[in-house]
């Protein structure tokens, strides 16, 4: 015979455990009833559970999108481009490609990656744009500082597109539909940026729920109904299947629906995506566990250049890259850090862009030992016969130098000299400038 004691606890546990994790980790609220958003720090210690007791909620994800974020963004500079056919794209050539484009241009047949001069044949009444790169990044930081005070979990994945993890704000902000609803307000009373909001329980629902949404406003995916809702769509909808892929699943399958993919076995799913089928099958049915990844608070030491003019002599862009790794290692100097990585960035002309990600082989500060993996690393991915605009560089992953001296390291002679020679310009300008004496390869 079952003792009833025993099975009293049994059934009650869960609700002893939930109770627990109410009272004791949920903090005193200040700011349940506010009209304002609060600060992250005011979010954080008002309202805190643990991250076990947050894999057991239910996730609710939002993603703002600002539709052509870059003619929005000029829009609001420049109120008469407002209900006109407005396209971003370089203005040196007609061969340069449209990167992004207003919905009255989208009428008109003109798309993203359309040759310039053919956009103009179809709609000659196109006001186009030269790309403004430091205009996006200002509205980017803006637009972040919106939803920052919303939750501390939030990710810029482009331009103009932040996914948000408000779980278990509800007594914060209420329903997850309803923050949606308050961002979207604020974003366009304070911002003047007109957007859509979709929220769902995973990043890529919340994502397709935002583009889908004709006008502005708000879609909410209610949990369960994720596969329901994407299945009538197109298969272009999901990551990873771009247009060979699409053009492949057409012909060969006959598929242009999710819900098609969806049925497909896991053989047929394996000749078209590879190793991917598995992901892509998941994606089909509505689910992502990815999580919402903030930004990184790593320091950075960063700088960058816009040349005067476009240039593709690699002797000329070099010396610009050695300028940029010289200020580099002086601030590195001057902190006394030791990065043990480095990226460099450069723009074409034509808003192609290029990274490279570089490790540092042995921990230093000088120029000489920064600059070398960057040359390579520049070399390597400037392969274009396009003249290049902007130049950006930056170390991470900083280390102090060891207070500990070595017995049996010795430097050889050369670099010794070139150590005491940059010690030397260091203490020169510092006095006089930096621009009073600078290398040869640099002017």
């Amino acid at each position: 015979m079952l003792d009833p004691y025993a099975v009293g606890f049994v059934l009650c546990t869960p609700f002893i455990v939930w109770v627990f994790v109410v009272t004791v980790y949920r903090a005193p609220c200040t700011c349940t009833f506010q009209t304002r958003p609060c600060s992250v720090e005011e979010f954080q210690n008002s309202y805190r559970i643990p991250h076990w007791a947050l894999r057991h909620l239910d996730r609710h994800i939002i993603h703002v999108h600002i539709p052509a974020f870059p003619i929005a963004v000029a829009r609001v500079s420049q109120p008469g481009l407002r209900d006109r056919p407005v396209a971003v794209a370089p203005l040196h050539s007609e061969r340069a490609l449209i990167l992004s484009a207003s919905p009255e241009a989208r009428r008109e047949g003109i798309f993203n990656g359309m040759p310039l001069g053919k956009a103009i044949k179809f709609c000659p009444e196109l006001t186009v744009l030269s790309p403004d790169h430091a205009l996006i990044a200002k509205a980017c930081q803006v637009l972040a500082s919106v939803v920052a005070r919303y939750t501390p979990l939030w990710e810029p994945s482009r331009p103009g597109h932040i996914y948000m993890d408000v779980t278990g704000t509800d007594r914060l902000w209420g329903r997850a539909k309803d923050t949606a609803n308050r961002i979207r307000r604020e974003i366009k009373e304070h911002l003047y940026l007109p957007g859509t909001v979709g929220v769902a329980s995973n990043k890529m629902v919340s994502s397709i729920a935002s583009r889908t949404i004709p006008s502005e406003g708000v879609l909410d995916v209610d949990h369960g109904r994720e596969f329901s809702f994407i299945a009538p769509l197109k298969v272009n909808v999901l990551p990873s299947i771009g247009p060979v892929r699409k053009r492949i699943l057409l012909e060969e399958l006959n598929i242009t629906l999710v819900r098609q993919v969806a049925a497909l076995d896991m053989g047929s799913l394996k000749l078209v995506f590879g190793q991917q089928a598995y992901v892509i099958h998941q994606r089909a049915l509505g689910i992502d566990p990815t999580p919402v990844y903030p930004p990184s608070a790593e320091p950075t030491i960063t700088e960058e250049v816009a040349l005067s003019h476009d240039e593709n002599d690699d002797e000329k862009l070099l010396g610009v890259l050695y300028g940029l790794v010289e200020k580099c290692s002086y601030q590195l100097r001057s902190r006394s850090l030791l990065p043990r990585k480095a990226g460099l960035y450069f723009r074409y002309t034509d808003q192609e862009e290029v990274t490279r990600h570089v490790q540092i082989p042995s921990l230093s500060f000088w120029d000489f030992d920064l600059y070398a993996p960057l040359e390579v690393a520049f070399l390597k991915a400037c392969q274009r016969r396009v003249r290049i605009r902007f130049m950006k560089v930056w170390f991470r992953d900083f280390s102090a130098p060891s207070a500990q001296l070595s017995l049996f390291s010795f430097a050889p002679h050369d670099e010794k000299k070139k150590a005491q020679v940059i010690s030397a310009l260091d203490r020169i300008r510092e006095k006089h400038g930096n621009n009073l004496i600078n290398y040869g390869k640099t002017a």
